[in-house]
């Protein structure tokens, strides 16, 4: 038989690149397009998925069978239109794995922040009790080969269950993981009881006789305990609520590397479920014990030598890019090192998200040392998506919210690069400038960061 085939537009990114994996593991032919190139799409081009750079009308051929887009691609893109002229069904990359979780016991794992640390150690301790889930993650992982996707052979199914213009209500999840609710995405949402009601959402689609686990020690959460309560009354679902007071949080302190009470509420989390499933504790911890870490999570990158001085800098790469993400980083580097100083280059992710969220920003960088902002990164077609449109400053808000840190925290110390251009003198000039003793240097935020990493540190 003739092979099905896909087409993905936008494949490079982490949710699709994962999705793209799945089909090939289904043994169907897929191809895809995207604006450039990255490590992502390399690592797809080694496995003979063909993907081009730049999008055209050519990139869409006849007989294909599906195109998935991403989100922020709109239905006037001209891949899009050449599918639709061609009698080629088109969904979302929500939708597509909506349908593909209706096919599995699916667990979805939600929630503002952690989802794929969470996601990561419940696949992992998954796999050590012999489960074999199929393992969609938002980050890569060296247990799978550094990739995103891990292809299992039992039922399960884990996926992280993204609320971003509301992906995770086209999901059919068996369980669920609720980590937390905080004010995020409000471009799309508008407010933040809007945010909530999509979570309520979220859990209303698990399947009836299904577990639910959550998040106690989250305010936003917790504040619809009567809610949720109501929700699992009519849908027969088992409610676990955790917390870090539970006896199970210090057998975890214990057996975690990763550092960070963020990190022992994460796995918490995948703990409580898994306990929940019948899972052994001793398979659970000792997944948890053999945990290192994932890409662009407190990811060790290397090491910055600055000329002239005896030390070499300790160089990570760093997810966060929201201010509740900022501060528990940060706080749980301040733990991993104590005496040392720590120095934060932060590039903001969306313009409408500093704004909305600049007076937490200005707050959120207090256990650093040095803060080093850049300019805003902006997602292309990112604005497309959002149904509450807000006035955005005409300012450089990332200037702007260096004035706000200097007036708030007078004894912190911070500056602005305006640019990136001679990106590793800057960084030298700034850091023997500011600190005298050993430091880290955490790159943080969601955009293009990662790639001004391999120009400082030594090869």
């Amino acid at each position: 038989m003739k092979k099905k085939r896909v087409h993905m537009v936008g494949i490079g990114g982490i949710g699709m690149s994962a999705l793209a994996r799945y089909f090939l593991a289904q043994n169907w032919a897929v191809s895809g397009s995207d604006l450039q190139s990255s490590s992502i799409i390399h690592g797809l081009s080694k496995l003979g998925i063909k993907v081009k750079i730049g999008h055209k009308i050519s990139n869409v051929v006849k007989g294909t069978h599906l195109v998935i887009r991403t989100v922020a691609v709109l239905l006037t893109h001209p891949e899009i239109q050449q599918a639709e002229r061609l009698g080629i069904p088109v969904k979302t990359y929500p939708e597509a794995l909506g349908e593909i979780t209706k096919k599995y016991e699916t667990i979805g794992v939600a929630g503002a922040h952690g989802k794929s640390t969470t996601t990561s150690l419940l696949a992992l301790a998954m796999i050590r009790a012999k489960m074999d889930p199929t393992v969609f993650v938002g980050t890569k992982l060296w247990e799978f080969g550094d990739s995103n996707f891990y292809l299992g052979e039992s039922p399960y199914l884990v996926v992280e269950a993204d609320e971003y213009g509301g992906a995770f209500l086209h999901y059919s999840p068996a369980h669920a993981i609720v980590l937390n609710i905080d004010k995020e995405h409000l471009d799309y949402y508008g407010t933040f009881a809007e945010v909530q009601r999509a979570f309520l959402g979220f859990i209303a689609n698990v399947r009836p006789g299904g577990i639910v686990v959550l998040n106690k020690d989250n305010v936003a959460l917790w504040g619809l305990v009567k809610r949720i309560f109501a929700i699992a009354k009519k849908r027969d679902l088992s409610l676990f609520w955790y917390s870090l007071n539970n006896p199970a949080a210090s057998r975890i302190r214990k057996a975690l590397r990763i550092p960070g009470e963020h990190n022992v509420s994460n796995a918490l989390a995948a703990y409580t479920l898994l306990r929940a499933l019948k899972v052994p504790a001793r398979d659970i911890l000792f997944a948890f014990s053999r945990f290192m870490g994932s890409w662009r999570r407190m990811e060790h990158r290397g090491l910055l030598k600055i000329q002239d001085t005896r030390y070499k800098t300790q160089v990570f790469d760093d997810y966060a890019h929201h201010p509740t993400e900022i501060k528990a980083t940060l706080r749980a580097f301040r733990e991993k090192f104590p005496k040392k100083k720590i120095v934060c280059v932060f590039q903001p992710h969306q313009m409408k998200r500093l704004q909305l969220l600049f007076s937490d920003f200005a707050d959120a960088f207090e256990d650093a040392d040095l803060i080093i902002l850049l300019s805003v990164y902006q997602v292309a077609g990112r604005e497309q998506v959002e149904r509450f449109k807000l006035k955005v400053e005409r300012v450089d808000l990332s200037k702007k919210l260096v004035k706000e840190i200097r007036k708030r925290h007078s004894k912190l110390s911070v500056e602005y690069f305006a640019d990136t251009k001679n990106f590793r003198k800057k960084m030298v000039a700034a850091l023997s400038g500011h600190i005298h003793s050993s430091a880290v240097l955490v790159m943080m935020g969601a955009g293009d960061i990662f790639q001004l990493t391999d120009k400082l540190i030594e090869k």
